[in-house]
This record gives C-alpha cells, sequence and structure tokens, in this order.
C-alpha cells in the first residue's frame, strides 16, 4: 500500500515538474510576442474547462474515439491472423518478413496524398491510415507470441488428438493474447498520434479539425486546451490498455 502511495505521489511531483517547465517556457518565450497570456497553463485550463462546458468538443471527442476504435479493429481483424500464419510457419516467417519490415519503415503519413486521390477525403482513407499504422505492431507481437509458445502444449495437443482448429481455440491463441494486448497497448499510442493529422484530411469533425479551427479562428488558449485534452485522453487510452494487458497477464 505504501508502494502505491510513494509511486502515486512520485507520479503527481512529476507532472507538477511538467507544468512549471510549461509555465516557465511560457514566460520566456512568449512574452516578446506577447502570446504569454493566451499560451499560459491558467489561460488553457480556463478554455478547457469552457470548452467541456459548452459541450461542442464532446461530438469531436466521439468522432475522434469512432475513427480510433475502427482502425484498432481492422488492424485486429487483418493483424492477428497474419501473425498467427507468420508465427507459425517458418518458411512463411522468412519469406515476409523483409516485406513487412519495410513497409513498416514508412510513416503512415507518407501515404496521406496517395490515399487522398485513390479514396477522396472523408472518414475512408483515415481508416486506412490508422489500421495501416496500427497493424505492425499487433502483427508483429502476435508472430513472437506464436514463436515464444512453449512447445510442450502444442506436444500435448496432438498427443491428446486435437484437431487444428481445437488446437487453435485451446492452445495457440489464449498463448499469445498476452502478446497480442502489448501490439494493440502499441498500436493505441502510435493510432493516437497518426490520428490528428489524418484528421486535417478535409474533415468537419474530430479533433484535429478542431485544432485546425481554433487556429483559424487565433483561439489560441482553445488550441493549447485541445492540445491538453488530446494528452489526457491519449494517457487514460493507454491506462485502458495497461489495465486490460495486466489483469489478462496475472489472471
Amino acid at each position: 500500500m505504501r508502494g502505491h502511495v510513494i509511486h502515486a505521489a512520485l507520479g503527481l511531483a512529476g507532472l507538477a515538474v511538467l507544468l512549471l517547465l510549461w509555465w516557465a517556457g511560457v514566460q520566456l518565450f512568449g512574452e516578446t510576442d506577447g502570446l504569454s497570456a493566451r499560451f499560459s497553463p491558467q489561460a488553457t485550463l480556463a478554455s478547457l474547462v469552457e470548452l467541456l462546458a459548452h459541450g461542442e468538443v464532446y461530438g469531436h471527442i466521439a468522432v475522434s474515439l469512432k475513427r480510433i476504435l475502427v482502425g484498432l479493429l481492422l488492424a485486429l481483424l487483418i493483424g492477428v491472423p497474419l501473425g498467427l500464419l507468420v508465427g507459425s510457419y517458418r518458411h512463411l516467417e522468412a519469406a515476409t518478413t523483409p516485406a513487412f519490415q519495410f513497409l513498416r519503415m514508412i510513416s503512415p503519413l507518407s501515404w496521406m496524398p496517395v490515399v487522398v486521390m485513390l479514396m477522396g477525403v472523408g472518414d475512408q482513407p483515415i481508416y486506412f491510415l490508422l489500421a495501416f499504422a496500427a497493424l505492425w505492431p499487433i502483427l508483429l507481437n502476435t508472430a513472437a507470441g506464436v514463436r515464444q509458445l512453449d512447445p510442450r502444449w502444442l506436444q500435448l495437443s496432438r498427443s491428446l488428438s486435437a484437431t487444428r482448429w481445437e488446437t487453435l481455440c485451446k492452445v495457440i491463441v489464449p498463448g499469445v493474447i498476452g502478446h497480442v494486448l502489448t501490439g494493440v497497448r502499441l498500436a493505441i499510442g502510435i493510432l493516437w498520434i497518426v490520428l490528428v493529422p489524418c484528421e486535417m484530411l478535409g474533415v468537419s469533425a474530430g479533433l484535429g479539425y478542431f485544432i485546425l479551427d481554433t487556429r483559424d479562428r487565433l483561439a489560441y488558449s482553445e488550441l493549447m486546451a485541445m492540445v491538453l485534452l488530446i494528452g489526457v485522453l491519449g494517457f487514460l487510452l493507454d491506462a485502458l490498455a495497461r489495465a486490460l494487458h495486466r489483469r489478462w497477464v496475472h489472471a
């Protein structure tokens, strides 16, 4: 219990230091342009409270979370079966690893012009880019989980004359869930970073769109409030992924 209290206190102290650095940076670099009053922690928090009170921002949050969910589900539907196949067959792994590593190192944002030309503007290109970004950590972690399965489990399954489907459902999938959840946590972090620039692709809702809107209206304190809100939401999503991972690993 005491260790948890100390851990929480240290975390709050780190946040306090971050807040102090924010205030000091605004005071140091914002005074010359007269921007310190609009980018300061006080103005940002006041704008955040006002945005949350008016309620408009909740619609943008819902749209962004929906896009994250759809992109993550698409990545899971593609990445988990591929990861199971790649991890199960050495020759397939050797054949696909160079291609997967090559594609993984291409920034999803570099595909934006191509995707917009092919799919137009709207949600479809955003779903594609998010799924592409989330695919690789899920696929590679799933494949790593299959390779790290205890061979004795598979031998026991064969000795009990289990079918391939039974082995998959009863041995392989439960054995790799922890790795899949690790991939999901990594994917959520990537998705949250990629989401904001993706939502600047001519859509009319979402956190990225709202940031552009605040910039165009010269509402700098609201812009900083949105940056802060994006950080808080991303932190909460990561905390949820960590909680799911801990619950499964210790179940």
